[in-house]
């Protein structure tokens, strides 16, 4: 191993074993940026409420340089930690890769590699850190952001609290014969849904915490955003409608500083091809349309879709589904203001969701067809499963003992029960790993997809001190360089131009020249394959322009747009 890759090693703060806080997600990036100056760049985007920046490191060797580019983000719901270890390992990697051309990560081919180390990466490891400092340090459910500005208040809600002095607030049950829980017979500090055979004791479960407004008697249904506002995968612009229509909205797209950090970043990078946005958990990635079937895609799109998916469940196991499809918590109702339909309807980037983290096939349940009812439509046996999963290899982190105490304004309750965050939110931390080096070489293969730009010029004289150049521009990349169909359209999407500047001599024409866009090689999951009529495209991924130059000098041409990035070439005519 070279030193440089032993210098890595040494720098790791253990994201691929355990969960990190704020400081050490700082540390990491900023020991990285100090020791690979030339590979490394971390910026700050913007800033969460209680003051935490949001970073993002810009990975790749001369990082000003526009040229295709992908982004990873993770974390932007609170609980959901393990995303921030993935996109800090899918960064780990790629700076691995430009350290060593050898250390690719495994299944991911010297071709693939080469191409991916063209690449520009953007990392963003965590949307939500004011969330996710929460839900590390008092386990309090929070769905994005604990902080929340709203001013109707008058109704009565439940507020997460620790109750009985562990530091934590977990779950709370309350002996009720009207209750909906049971004490599971076979694990009796799991509770399971009731039913009409089971003899009492009946709870009512509730959020550890107090109720604000409480009258006395009513006791009020929990939900998920009742003190804590703004679900951000519901706050971007694409789609977005207001409450009550979509719950988490927020008061406008982006009005939560951490999205609309996000929003302006992106909005600023045009380059963009791929977005990788990490959740948990469930073992699938969701992919776009999520507001119509996929029929209504363009063709090409939908053969594109089915390449990555393979792709991605070869290296992880994970399906990729349609989101309109198969995740709708509510069937034809689609979410609004999430991310990845912002990215790719707005951004032109392929942008799709990881749901991390195979809890359903670590209790042996089948896979469900549309698989969002893999989280609703839990039996007793599964749930019983979990409990017992959770003892013989998690170390019992999630089924935790009741502990009686007085509870100032609901008399005897019971609390803890449940702690999610290691075992249902995230795999435990001896799975971290492996979850890691599996979605990096997923995504590094996105990643190589990327377009890439060619250009060659050859020089004939023309006699009586005139040349004659022959320029071709060329895309060497699976993909086009306008990405993929339904981004053709998009403003920042524009085409190629070809910019001459001379010095010494003279350009016979206009010194800008409309290229146009350029196809790629790619022909989504089957290839261009056909057992009765194996045939090429023509020469559609180039174009060649002849120019004339009178006298003798420099000329420097440079082929690009905004979304391709640029690349030059020059020639000295002697």
């Amino acid at each position: 191993m070279n030193e440089s890759l032993s210098q890595l090693d040494a720098l790791s703060r253990g994201f691929r074993a355990r969960y990190l806080r704020h400081a050490d997600v700082e540390a990491q990036l900023r020991a990285w940026a100090e020791a690979f100056p030339a590979l490394v760049r971390v910026e700050t985007i913007g800033h969460s409420p209680q003051g935490r920046p949001l970073f993002v490191a810009v990975i790749g060797p001369d990082p000003d340089r526009a040229r295709p580019s992908v982004l990873v983000d993770a974390n932007m719901h609170a609980n959901e930690l393990a995303g921030t270890s993935v996109a800090l390992a899918i960064a780990e990697d790629v700076i691995r890769l430009h350290l060593d051309e050898d250390a690719a990560p495994r299944g991911l081919s010297a071709p693939a590699a080469a191409r991916a180390r063209a690449v520009r990466f953007y990392v963003i490891p965590r949307i939500s850190p004011d969330g996710a400092e929460t839900v590390l340090t008092e386990g309090r459910y929070v769905r994005s952001s604990p902080h929340d500005e709203r001013l109707h208040r008058g109704a009565a809600r439940w507020v997460c609290k620790d109750v009985d002095g562990d530091g934590l607030a977990l779950v709370m049950r309350k002996e009720d014969p009207g209750g909906e829980f049971v004490p599971c017979p076979e694990f009796p500090g799991l509770l399971v849904p009731r039913t009409l055979d089971d003899p009492p004791p009946y709870y009512r479960v509730y959020p550890e915490g107090f109720i604000e407004n409480f009258d006395g008697a009513h006791i009020p249904s929990p939900h998920f955003l009742s003190d804590n506002a703004v679900d951000f995968n519901r706050n971007f612009p694409w789609s977005w409608a207001p409450e009550p229509e979509q719950a988490g909205a927020g008061d406008y797209p982006g009005s939560a500083p951490e999205t609309r950090a996000v929003i302006e970043f992106v909005t600023k990078h045009p380059e963009l091809f791929a977005w990788l946005n990490l959740h948990t958990f469930g073992g699938v990635f969701i992919r776009p349309p999520g507001h119509h079937a996929d029929h209504k895609l363009p063709h090409e799109d939908r053969e594109l879709w089915k390449l990555i998916g393979a792709s991605c469940e070869e290296h992880t196991g994970y399906p990729m589904v349609s989101g309109f499809e198969e995740f709708l918590y509510e069937p034809e109702k689609p979410l609004r203001g999430d991310l990845t339909d912002f990215g790719y309807h707005q951004r032109g980037a392929l942008s799709y969701v990881c749901e991390l983290w195979d809890l359903f096939a670590q209790l042996g349940i089948a896979r469900k067809k549309p698989f969002v009812e893999h989280y609703s439509t839990l039996t007793r046996a599964n749930l019983l499963a979990l409990a017992e999963w959770d003892q013989a290899h998690n170390g019992a982190r999630v089924v935790r003992p009741w502990r009686a105490v007085e509870h100032p304004q609901l008399g005897h309750v019971e609390v803890g029960g449940l702690d999610p965050r290691v075992g249902i939110w995230n795999p435990p931390y001896d799975h971290l790993g492996e979850v890691c080096a599996r979605q990096s070489a997923a995504f590094l293969r996105v990643a190589a997809l990327c377009p890439s730009l060619d250009l060659t010029v050859e020089s004939k004289p023309l006699g009586d001190n005139t040349f004659e150049l022959t320029v071709r521009g060329q895309n060497l990349g699976y993909l086009p360089t306008w990405g993929f169909t339904g981004a053709r359209a998009l403003p920042h999407n524009e085409p190629l131009y070809l910019d001459v500047t001379v010095e010494g001599c003279t350009l016979r024409g206009a010194s800008r020249r409309e290229v146009g866009h350029l196809d790629g090689w790619g022909r989504g999951l089957y290839g261009a394959g056909s057992l009765f009529f194996p045939r090429s495209r023509g020469t559609t991924h180039q174009r060649t322009l002849t120019l004339v130059v009178q006298g003798r000098g420099e000329v420097t041409l440079r082929l690009g747009s905004c979304r391709t990035g640029f690349v030059e070439r020059a020639v000295t005519l002697a």
